[in-house]
C-alpha cells in the first residue's frame, strides 16, 4: 500500500510503526457555526481511510478533535449574547447530526480541546523550561527560529515567511512568526488557570496534546484539509519535535479544497453550503458518492447536477443486490470467489492500495454492477457477486438502501393479492395494489414468465 506523504512530496509505502497497527489523528472541526461541505469532504475523505485500513486488515486507532474554544467561538458568543460553551455544546451536537447523515463514522476518540487543557500547559511548561517558548505579559510563544526545520512540512523559508493574514503581528514578541501558545485573558473572555495567569490555550498547542495524549509522541498518520498544511501542521511538527525530539508523524495526509466556481468555499466569501441543507435535498449516500468521485488530494468543483448524476449512478450500482436478494439466500460465507468476480475486487484493492484512488476503485464497482447485469450470469454467481460488491462498496462507506424484511414480506402478498384480482378480472383492484406498492417504494414488471418486481430507479 502506498500513501503520498506531504512531508516526503512523493508516495511511499505504507510501514506501520508497529506491524499490523495504524494509529492516526485528523483535524477536526471549530465548532462555531454548522459544518459545510468543504468540512465534508475532509471528513469523508478520512472516514474512508479509516474504513479502508480496517478493511485491509489493520486495527485502527482513529482520533479526531473538536476545537470548541477559539475567536470564531468567543466573537459569536458575544454576537447572541450566550456563553462559548453553549455555542460550541450546540455546534458539537449539530455536527454529529451532519456525520449520522453521511455516514460518517464516530472516531475511536473525539477529545474536545477544553477537556484537555493540563495537557497542553505541560506541553507548554516543557516548551519554556527547554528555551523554545517565552512569556510576554501572560502570553507564551514558541520562538520559530530556534526550530531548525520550521518550514520542512510546507516547503516555506523561513527566512522568507513574511507576517501575514494567520500570523499575527505583536510588537512584543521576539519575532513577528512567533506564534501564540498561550493567550492571556481577555474581559469576557472564557480562562483557564496556568503558570503565566489566567488565559487560554492557542490553536496549534491543541492538536499536538490531545494527539500525543492519546497516540504517542510519535505515530503514522496525521491529516487534515491542504489550508491547514501552513501555519497549523507546520507549527504542530515544530513544537511537538522541539518537545520530543521524536519524529511527529511518519505520514501527513491533506485533502483538496471544495471550491465554488474556482473559488474556495467559506464563510467569509457568502458561499458556503452546509451538511445539513445539502442532505435536506440530496440523498447523503449521492453527495458522498461525489465526493468520492474525484482523488482526495485534488480539488473538487462544487456542482448540484454531478450530485443528482450520482444519485442515479447508485441506483444503477446496486440494481444486482436487489436481483441477488430475489434467489436463495445460499452459504453465509463465500467458498472461493469465481474468476469472474475476483478480478472486480483486485481492481479496487489495487486502486485503494494506491493512495486510496477512490475514482479508480469506484469505477471497479461500477463495471462489477454492470458485469452482474449480465443476462447469462448464474444465479450462484449473481449472490456471490452481490456480497462482494456490498462489502467492497461497504469500505468506502456506501451502503444499499436498507429495505425491511416486514416491507418485502408486505410486498410478495400484494403482489399475490394483485395476482388474484387481474385472475378474477377485477383490474381496479389490481390498479390500487398497484399505487400501493408504488407507495413502498418499488415498481411492477409484468413479463410473459409472471410479474417481477424492483425498487424504484433500480
Amino acid at each position: 500500500m502506498k500513501i503520498y506523504n506531504t512531508m516526503a512530496r512523493m508516495k511511499e509505502e505504507l510501514v506501520p510503526m508497529t506491524p499490523g497497527e495504524i494509529k492516526m489523528y485528523s483535524c477536526g472541526v471549530t465548532v462555531y457555526d454548522f459544518s459545510h461541505v468543504g468540512h465534508a469532504r475532509m471528513l469523508v475523505v478520512f472516514d474512508v481511510i479509516a474504513r479502508y485500513l480496517r478493511f485491509a486488515g489493520y486495527r485502527v486507532t482513529f482520533v479526531r478533535n473538536f476545537t470548541d474554544i477559539d475567536d470564531k467561538i468567543i466573537r459569536r458568543a458575544a454576537q447572541e449574547g450566550i456563553p462559548a460553551r453553549e455555542v460550541s455544546e450546540r455546534n458539537v451536537a449539530a455536527f454529529h447530526e451532519d456525520m449520522a447523515a453521511l455516514g460518517v463514522l464516530p472516531p475511536d476518540v473525539e477529545p474536545k480541546a477544553t477537556e484537555h487543557l493540563p495537557e497542553m500547559i505541560g506541553l507548554i511548561e516543557r516548551l519554556v523550561a527547554k528555551g523554545y517558548a517565552y512569556v510576554v505579559d501572560g502570553d507564551v510563544y514558541f520562538e520559530v527560529r530556534r526550530s531548525a526545520g520550521y518550514g520542512k512540512l510546507s516547503g516555506k523559508n523561513l527566512d522568507e515567511l513574511q507576517a501575514g493574514a494567520r500570523v499575527e503581528v505583536d510588537e512584543r514578541k521576539r519575532d513577528p512568526r512567533d506564534f501564540a501558545l498561550w493567550k492571556s485573558a481577555k474581559p469576557g473572555e472564557p480562562a483557564w488557570e496556568s503558570p503565566w495567569g489566567a488565559g487560554r490555550p492557542g490553536w496549534h498547542i491543541e492538536c499536538s496534546a490531545m494527539a500525543m495524549r492519546y497516540l504517542g509522541e510519535s505515530f503514522d498518520i496525521h491529516g487534515g484539509g491542504d489550508d491547514l498544511i501552513f501555519p497549523h501542521h507546520e507549527c504542530e511538527v515544530a513544537q511537538t519535535e522541539a518537545d520530543t525530539g521524536k519524529p511527529f508523524a511518519r505520514y501527513w495526509v491533506h485533502n483538496g479544497m471544495v471550491n465554488m466556481g474556482r473559488e474556495k468555499m467559506s464563510k467569509s466569501l457568502g458561499n458556503m453550503l452546509t451538511i445539513r441543507d445539502l442532505v435536506a435535498r440530496h440523498d447523503p449516500a449521492a453527495l458522498r458518492l461525489f465526493l468520492l468521485g474525484t482523488h482526495y488530494r485534488s480539488p473538487l468543483e462544487w456542482s448540484e447536477a454531478r450530485v443528482e448524476d450520482s444519485a442515479r449512478a447508485l441506483q444503477r450500482l446496486w440494481r444486482p443486490i436487489d436481483e441477488a436478494a430475489k434467489h436463495a439466500a445460499g452459504p453465509a460465507a463465500l467458498q472461493a470467489l469465481p474468476a469472474e468476480v475476483a478480478v472486480f475486487r483486485q481492481r479496487f484493492v489495487d486502486a485503494m492500495d494506491d493512495d486510496f484512488n477512490t475514482p479508480e476503485a469506484l469505477g471497479a464497482l461500477f463495471d462489477f454492477s454492470r458485469a452482474l447485469r449480465s443476462t447469462d450470469i448464474a444465479p450462484a454467481t449473481l449472490v456471490q457477486g452481490a456480497r462482494e460488491l456490498t462489502a467492497l462498496a461497504g469500505s468506502l462507506g456506501l451502503q444499499g438502501p436498507r429495505r425491511s424484511g416486514l416491507d418485502e414480506a408486505r410486498l410478495d402478498r400484494l403482489i399475490e393479492e394483485r395476482r388474484e384480482a387481474r385472475r378474477e378480472r377485477n383490474f381496479k383492484r389490481a390498479d390500487e395494489i398497484r399505487a400501493e406498492i408504488e407507495q413502498l417504494g418499488a415498481i411492477l414488471e409484468d413479463k410473459p414468465t409472471g410479474t417481477v418486481w424492483r425498487w424504484k430507479g433500480r
